[in-house]
C-alpha cells in the first residue's frame, strides 16, 4: 500500500516511515502542506498522514485543497496541539481520523487498518456502480465481427494502444468498451471524450485540466480527462477532429506519461491506456497537414476496422431481433415477432447510418406495426427513408 506522510518535524516523519515500512507499506514523505498537496495530486495514495501545524500550508487548508481536487485518499490528521474542537473540525473537513502526539504505535496501526478498509470500500463502490450499467454485447456472427471479437480477446489484456476506424454508427465505442472490460484495468475508470463535440478553445482544458484563474471562467481547479482516467482507459472518439495544438500535448502524454494543467507548469504523472477512434482516413489527414504523423504512429499500435453494416448483411437478422428484445424490455412493450420476409427486406437496404440507423428503424416498426412486423410494414415505414 502506498502512503504519504506530511509533517514539518523530520524526526516524526522518519519514525512513522520506519514503522510503516516495517509493516510492508511503501512510504513517501513531504515536509509541509504545499509539498504534500503537490505529491497527493500527482500520484495515488491510499492513506495520507498529515500534521496540522505546518509552515506555508497547515493541515486544515490542506484538507480543503484535497477535497477541491477530489482526492479519494483517507486522511489521518496528527497533532501535538489538538483538542476536541480541533478533532471535530478535522472530521467535518473530511479527515478519516485524528491522532494526538506523542504517537501510539497500536493506535496508528489500528487507524491505518480502518482507513485502508474505507479506501477499499470506496473503490469497490465505484466499481459496482460501473458494473450496474452492463455493457451491451457485440451482436453478429459474420466473419468480420468474429475477427473483431478475436482481436479484442487478444489485445485487451495487453497495454497496447488501439486505433479503431470505421464509419459513423458502426459501433466503435462498443469495441472500445470491451477492450477496457476485458483488460486488467477493468476495475478502473473508462472515460470517453468526443473530440468533435468540444470547441477547439476548450479541448486542452477538457483533456488536461486547468488551475484556478488560468482563464476568465476558471473559477476553480479542474481535473482533465487524462487525470480522471488515471489507472484506467481513456477513449478519444473522433480524434481526427482534434486541433494540432491539442495533438501535440496528447503526444507528450503518450511519450512521457506526464501532463501539465492549463495555467500550470507542474508535471502530473498519469498511467492511462489510450484507445482512439475516427471515421476519417488519417493518412489523408496527415497528407493535408491536419493530423500529426508521429501521433498516428503512437496511437496505431493495433488497428481495428469496424466494417459498415452493408458489408455484413448476414448480421442484420440477428441485430434486428436483438434490438426488438432490447427495445421491448426497455419500454415495457410486449415482445413482437418479425417475419422472415421482413428481415430479408431489411437486409436489402443500404444502411448508410449503420447499426444506429437500424436500431431507429426497428423502434419505429415496433411503434407503428401491429402484433407482427411484416414485409409490408418494412416497406411502409422503413423503405421511404432510403429513397
Amino acid at each position: 500500500m502506498k502512503l504519504l506522510i506530511i509533517d514539518d518535524e523530520k524526526s516524526i516523519r522518519n519514525t512513522l516511515k520506519d514503522i510503516l515500512e516495517f509493516e510492508g507499506h511503501e512510504v513517501h514523505l513531504a515536509s509541509d502542506g504545499v509539498e504534500g498537496l503537490a505529491m497527493a495530486t500527482s500520484d495515488n495514495y491510499e492513506v495520507i498522514f498529515s500534521d496540522i501545524k505546518m509552515p506555508n500550508m497547515d493541515g486544515m487548508e490542506l484538507l480543503d485543497k484535497l477535497s477541491e481536487a477530489n482526492i479519494d485518499s483517507s486522511v489521518i490528521m496528527i497533532s501535538g496541539h489538538g483538542s476536541i474542537d480541533t478533532a471535530v473540525e478535522c472530521i467535518k473537513k473530511g479527515a478519516f481520523d485524528f491522532i494526538q502526539k506523542p504517537l501510539d504505535l497500536n493506535r496508528i496501526l489500528i487507524t491505518l487498518r480502518n482507513a485502508t478498509d474505507k479506501t477499499i470500500l470506496v473503490k469497490e463502490t465505484k466499481f459496482l456502480k460501473k458494473k450496474v450499467s452492463k455493457i451491451p454485447e457485440i451482436v453478429g456472427s459474420s466473419p468480420a465481427i468474429s475477427r473483431i471479437k478475436q482481436m479484442i480477446d487478444r489485445v485487451a489484456p495487453t497495454e497496447a494502444r488501439v486505433l479503431i476506424t470505421g464509419s459513423n454508427g458502426t459501433g466503435k465505442e462498443l469495441v472500445a468498451r470491451w477492450l477496457h472490460e476485458k483488460s486488467a484495468r477493468c476495475e478502473m475508470p473508462f472515460v470517453e471524450v468526443n473530440c468533435a463535440a468540444i470547441p477547439g478553445e476548450l479541448i486542452e482544458s477538457e483533456l488536461f485540466g486547468h488551475e484556478k484563474g488560468a482563464f476568465t471562467s476558471a473559477v476553480k481547479q479542474h481535473k482533465g480527462k487524462f487525470e480522471q482516467a488515471d489507472g484506467g482507459t481513456l477513449f478519444l472518439d473522433e480524434i481526427g477532429d482534434m486541433s494540432l495544438a491539442a495533438q501535440a500535448k496528447v503526444l507528450r502524454v503518450l511519450q512521457e506519461n506526464k501532463l501539465s494543467r492549463v495555467g500550470s507548469d507542474k508535471d502530473i504523472n498519469v498511467k492511462v491506456r489510450v484507445v482512439a477512434a475516427t471515421n476519417k482516413n488519417l493518412n489523408e489527414e496527415i497528407a493535408k497537414g491536419a493530423f500529426r504523423e508521429d501521433l498516428y504512429h503512437r496511437l496505431s499500435v493495433i488497428v481495428i476496422n469496424v466494417p459498415p453494416l452493408s458489408e455484413r448483411r448476414e448480421d442484420i437478422p440477428l441485430l434486428a431481433n436483438h434490438f426488438i428484445n432490447q427495445i421491448c424490455d426497455e419500454s415495457g412493450m410486449v415482445p413482437r415477432e418479425i417475419e422472415k420476409d421482413a428481415l430479408d427486406e431489411l437486409s436489402s437496404y443500404p444502411w448508410t447510418g449503420n447499426i444506429r440507423e437500424l436500431r431507429n428503424v426497428i423502434e419505429r416498426l415496433l411503434i407503428l406495426s401491429n402484433n407482427r412486423i411484416t414485409k409490408s410494414d418494412v416497406i411502409a415505414y422503413a423503405k421511404p427513408i432510403f429513397k
